[in-house]
């Protein structure tokens, strides 16, 4: 018997909706995660990643279980020597997570901090960086759903190197959906994990980094789950993950992983931005506006601005919205009252023709003044 699984529009940044096929992935015989079978799973997911963002033989990845944030965790605390020093760009709730991170393991930090929503400042983070030269590794998130900024990693990777500066990229948000040349930036680390663009289930994260860094992270732990020089010599040696992994969400994740290279990147991009633009010429037309310039847009996530009427309430259109099988976002410390709205995941035109016409149902019904 088929099984019918109830189709949510998840408007969220992530966990994104998924299809079927990712769902149906999760049901499979039990197996034992120690076997070869299951290890050779791993390998070939391991060999996939860096392949998304053209890292092709030059880019090794290594997976660990656990939320987006523990990746962040494995690449700082691995990437950083001890006698390292971290500038973090933090124009959002983000980039602030990855200097709690560093500052929790009491890694040398600087801050690069703007109101969120700003755009960074190129000269500004050339002057940072040769102003310190202690300064050994940059962080900056390449997509910042804080506000659905898209920041200029391309350009930041350039000044970087300039000062002999390595960059760990935040790509929790844009991996598997903006198109990423991760050579062309010439970028050391890049993270990201199995629930947001590549549309599979919560459960594993994953750090893309450049081969030749292998044998320096030997020297760097500082931490004993996260450490990736141990967690990727492990496998290797033996085709298996040191700790259990969540061995349904792996097949859920090739499975995602099949489907990504079956719509290829650029026919995933063009589904995006197509969600994306009949989002914002729909939130237009209903009067909305929008916290950032049409030129900073990511085409991934909008942070539409709260209505101006009084009488408006985000948890009440929530409400409305989720019962009727569409679920939205509030906003996280903008300089602006926001709510967010994403369109990745297993989303297309018509789910998004259909959102909007529920929530115009939701500003008719309750009368709302949009904006001024």
């Amino acid at each position: 018997m088929k099984l019918e699984i109830k189709r949510n529009i998840l408007l969220n940044p992530g966990p994104a909706t998924t299809s079927d096929a990712v769902k149906r992935a999760l049901v499979v015989p039990d197996i034992c995660p120690r076997e070869k079978e299951f290890g050779d799973l791993l390998a070939g997911i391991c060999t996939d990643l860096p392949a998304i963002v053209h890292g092709d033989s030059e880019y090794l990845s290594v997976l660990f279980t656990a939320s987006g944030t523990g990746g962040l965790e494995a690449a700082v605390t691995s990437a950083i020597p001890k006698n390292g020093k971290l500038m973090v760009i933090e124009n959002g709730a983000y980039g602030k997570r990855i200097q709690n991170i560093a500052q929790t393991y009491k890694i040398p930090t600087t801050s690069y901090s703007l109101e969120y929503g700003s755009y960074p400042d190129l000269s500004e983070v050339e002057r940072m960086l040769k102003q310190d030269p202690e300064i050994s590794h940059l962080a900056v998130v390449h997509h910042e759903t804080t506000t659905g900024m898209l920041n200029p990693v391309g350009e930041i990777c350039q000044l970087a190197h300039r000062y002999n500066v390595e960059v760990i990229i935040d790509a929790m948000s844009s991996f598997a959906g903006i198109p990423i040349n991760i050579r062309d930036w010439n970028a050391e680390y890049l993270i990201s994990s199995s629930n947001k663009c590549i549309q599979g289930m919560p459960g594993l994260v994953f750090v893309i980094f450049r081969k030749d860094l292998l044998a320096g992270l030997k020297e760097n732990q500082r931490s004993f789950y996260f450490d990736m020089f141990t967690q990727f010599t492990g496998f290797h040696k033996t085709g298996q993950m040191p700790y259990t992994p969540p061995v349904q969400i792996v097949y859920s994740l090739r499975k995602a992983i099949d489907e990504y290279f079956s719509e290829t990147e650029i026919g995933r991009w063009d589904r995006y931005r197509t969600n994306w633009e009949t989002l914002y010429s729909g939130l237009l037309k209903l009067g909305f506006k929008f916290l950032l310039p049409l030129e900073q847009q990511s085409k991934i996530l909008l942070a539409v601005l709260d209505p101006v009427d009084s009488k408006f309430s985000f948890q009440e259109m929530h409400d409305y919205l989720y019962q009727r099988g569409f679920t939205i976002y509030p906003g996280k410390g903008a300089s602006k009252k926001t709510f967010r709205l994403a369109i990745i995941g297993d989303l297309y035109q018509e789910d998004i023709e259909n959102f909007l016409v529920t929530l115009k149902e939701y500003i008719d019904l309750n009368d709302l003044k949009i904006s001024d």
